[in-house]
């Protein structure tokens, strides 16, 4: 006897099922009710098409009443809404438009009925200028008053994935948005650390961020409404999208029998059955198994809701089909950037209780040497067995492969050694030789090993200044740049050399840009006797926490941007088409595009243009400082698709309106005095002067004594000497390559070592800092008194260095704010 089966809902789920269930059961009597007109049509697209994303309404609707019929010979009842079930008769009351009320019998159900958004109590709520966006009519409804209406500035309140995605959409098309957000961050899926880079970004593109404010309540004004927020702060909109969550469609079933959960879910076993027998459920509406944390959870999205559909089929069929949980994989188009997320993120462990270990990597999406490489952030969250419970990436492409790599090794119950084990397609258009994916593997395995210790940088706060200390080892211009408070500069590269600057009574906490040098700085620590900890994620993610969103007023689309703070000039009569020279700085990482900028920069006359293109984010806050602090002029910065574009004008503007220059010290220059003739010693002069340089410091470098010996030339010069001369010259080393180390010289043993290390890590050698240093005019001045005394000549020094005396040295150093003794 062939079966008949009603289902209750269509889209995701609803019409999976039914399609499923036809294509296994031909004889199988399938009738589908759907409250409004359409059965199955692309929710997640609703958005895109409100933005003029997606140019046609025909390619939302997935499939019609009629293709379902004629493919599948589906009965489908549209504006048949299902007002009650009996389960106990096996039927259910259906309201029909064409109809009117009536029953009819089923053999097995199929509840999809969805989810509905949620509109709370709020005075002022029913108010015709606001809107929610759960369906096809809502979509026509929203679009047709924006286009009416000719709205110009709209309020998005909430800020989970459609609340952003309506967010970017209206900025799209033109409008003025503000995003306001309960919660201290959006996107719940997402940790803070992660959220950070998604807020910044919206608000890159103008959307108004007001975080931790809930609406009191909304007032019409004529043509605009008002929305009043908790702190009291005023929004003036032309409209309002409500998209602070959604509760479940149920309450058709409040007296049905069918067991409910808390929120009003349906509860389903792992065959998707509810309470009573022959009934299922699939979709929003149902309670689910967290796959990772084994909770009961409500996870709305429609990968889960189609399989659902699916698996309700095949047991209705006669297969015994099981769902195994949900993990809530997702992603999220912002702009630019990509988001994703799988399994569980820290405050769902932290509110369970799980113990957990994260971990974070930021590498490129491809090999950085093929253009186009962009950066992404990745976050993994694992137990101590090395299980995978979660993972977060956000950047501008190869976002989505990775999460999902990562959501397949979860699913397949893999470890953190099985992401460092797996073999991934690799060219250097695609990837790297160490994907993403194998890194963070390799970093979370370096962790359960024992063979570092991390911590994250929201922990810094935990730990006591007086008792540790903090290391960055990047490099002198990375520092310079920016750096965490308190922190001590030793470069990775230095680092066996300055052991002894350290204490090893206190633990070092090291970080770097990423975290590769702050694990390779605490290995060389760790195994001389220190105790380290590296911060996971480095500098970067650091940076990206301390972001705050700017809670003033929006600034109008119609006004131009003055921002004093960081030199930003957006002038009506520049054209971005001109410029002198273009610099590609894509694939290039921190320091690397603002080293580039000042290269350009040097080879360029004073007043002329260049266009920077860059890939690093945070090149476009680190442009800016730069920009300040040598004094050259930031004509325009934006961001377009994935890429930061900058205009800098050689030479600073003495007519700009930036205020914050008349407070940067006028003694801005800096001296160095070298009297030891080690070879490290002169290593450590020439790298900081260089890095000074490179920051359009002016440097002066003043030899005296035993570092004259730094300047002598390596052949031999022939010239008239006394005694006592002739002795010193013999005694004394001949040029750069002859320096000994302060330490571990070895007869001669450690500096060629030490050469050779630097030359295996494609470290500067010493000549050709020197070389550096006068290509780029750093001063080098030979002290006239000094070299009297030791009997040395100008013929036996170096070309293209300055002989002077202390009269010469305090005249330098009175200009300068830093004057360092070596």
């Amino acid at each position: 006897m062939a079966k008949k089966v009603l289902l209750v809902g269509g889209v995701a789920g609803g019409a999976s099922a039914a399609a499923r269930l036809r294509r296994l059961d031909e004889t199988a009597e399938i009738i589908m009710f759907e409250r409004d007109q359409h059965i199955s049509f692309a929710n997640c697209g609703l958005p895109y098409y409100i933005g003029q994303n997606i140019k046609e309404r025909s390619k939302l609707l997935v499939q019609t009443p009629q293709s379902m019929q004629e493919r599948f010979t589906i009965d489908v009842r549209i504006h048949s809404e299902v007002t009650s079930i009996n389960p106990d008769r096996k039927t259910v009351t259906v309201n029909s438009k064409d109809k009117g009320i009536y029953e009819e019998s089923y053999d097995y159900l199929v509840l999809s009925p969805g989810a509905k958004a949620i509109r709370p109590p709020i005075p002022g709520i029913d108010s015709d200028k606001i809107f929610t966006l759960r369906n096809i009519p809502d979509t026509d409804t929203i679009k047709s008053f924006i286009e009416k209406q000719e709205v110009e500035q709209a309020v998005v309140i909430g800020g989970g994935f459609i609340g952003v995605e309506m967010a970017e959409n209206l900025k799209d098309r033109g409008l003025e948005v503000t995003l306001v957000e309960a919660a201290p961050h959006i996107l719940p899926p997402f940790d803070t650390d992660m959220a950070v880079i998604v807020e910044k970004e919206l608000e890159d593109n103008n959307v108004k961020l007001l975080l931790n404010d809930g609406v009191k309540s909304f007032e019409d004004k004529g043509s605009t409404i008002e929305v009043i927020l908790n702190s009291g702060k005023l929004l003036t909109a032309d409209t309002v999208i409500l998209a602070i969550g959604v509760t479940p469609d149920t309450m058709f079933l409040k007296n049905s029998g069918i067991e409910l959960g808390v929120k009003g879910h349906i509860l389903v076993n792992e065959k998707l059955e509810t309470s009573c027998p022959g009934v299922y459920a699939v979709g929003d509406a149902i309670e689910v198994v967290d796959f990772v944390t084994k909770q009961n959870v409500a996870i709305p999205l429609a990968g889960p809701a189609n399989k659902q559909g699916r698996i309700a089929a095949d047991n209705i069929a006669g297969l015994t089909s099981t769902y195994k949980g949900t993990q809530g994989t997702s992603i999220l188009k912002v702009f630019s950037l990509t988001a994703a997320s799988t399994g569980s993120n820290e405050r769902t462990l932290k509110r369970l209780t799980i113990p957990y270990k994260v971990i974070y990597v930021h590498p490129v999406s491809h090999a950085s040497y093929y253009p186009g490489a962009l950066p992404l952030s990745l976050k993994l969250i694992f137990n101590e067995k090395g299980i995978i419970l979660g993972a977060q990436a956000v950047g501008s492409d190869g976002v989505d492969k990775r999460i999902d790599v990562i959501a397949t090794v979860i699913r397949l119950k893999g470890k953190v050694s099985d992401l460092a084990e797996l073999e991934l397609c690799y060219a250097p258009p695609f990837s790297s030789a160490k994907d993403p994916v194998n890194m963070a593997g390799y970093v979370a395995e370096n962790v359960l090993a024992g063979r570092v210790e991390t911590f994250t940088y929201e922990e810094l706060e935990n730990y006591n200044k007086e008792e540790t200390q903090l290391v960055d080892v990047r490099t002198e211009f990375e520092f310079e740049n920016g750096h965490l408070e308190g922190a001590i500069n030793v470069p990775v590269d230095k680092l066996r050399q300055k052991l002894d600057n350290l204490d090893k009574n206190k633990p070092i906490l090291a970080y770097c840009q990423v975290g590769l040098r702050g694990y390779i700085a605490s290995r060389i620590l760790t195994q001389h006797g220190f105790n380290v900890k590296n911060m996971t994620g480095g500098y970067k993610s650091a940076s990206a926490l301390r972001f705050k969103p700017d809670s003033t007023t929006a600034i109008s689309k119609k006004e131009s941007i003055i921002d004093s703070d960081t030199q930003l000039i957006k002038k009506e009569e520049f054209q971005t088409k001109d410029y002198d020279k273009l610099l590609d700085a894509c694939g290039l990482s921190c320091p690397g595009p603002l080293m580039q900028v000042k290269a350009s920069i040097d080879g360029m006359g004073n007043g002329q243009i260049l266009k920077v293109v860059a890939s690093d984010p945070g090149f476009y806050e680190d442009i800016k400082a730069w920009c300040l602090r040598t004094k050259n002029e930031l004509l325009d910065i934006k961001k377009e698709q994935s890429q930061i574009i900058a205009y800098i004008k050689k030479g600073s503007d003495p007519k700009s309106t930036n205020q914050s220059l008349s407070n940067l010290p006028m003694k801005d220059n800096k001296t160095i005095v070298v009297f030891s003739g080690d070879l490290d010693k002169a290593m450590a002069a020439f790298i900081i002067a260089n890095g000074a340089a490179s920051m359009g410091k002016k440097v002066t470098l003043f030899f005296t004594f035993w570092g004259l010996n730094i300047l002598r030339k390596p052949e031999h010069v022939s010239v008239k000497k006394g005694f006592i001369d002739k002795m010193f010259g013999l005694m004394m080393p001949k040029g750069s390559k002859e320096l000994k180390l302060s330490n571990m010289n070895m007869m001669g043993m450690g500096s060629k070592m030490m050469r050779m290390v630097m030359k295996n890590k494609n470290v500067s050698s010493l000549e050709e800092l020197i070389q550096a240093a006068l290509a780029s005019g750093i001063e080098i001045v030979a002290c006239q008194m000094s070299m009297d005394v030791m009997g040395l000549h100008p013929e036996e020094l170096i070309d293209g260095i300055k002989y002077g005396g202390v009269g010469y040295y305090l005249n330098e150093a009175e200009d300068s704010n830093v004057n360092l003794f070596i």
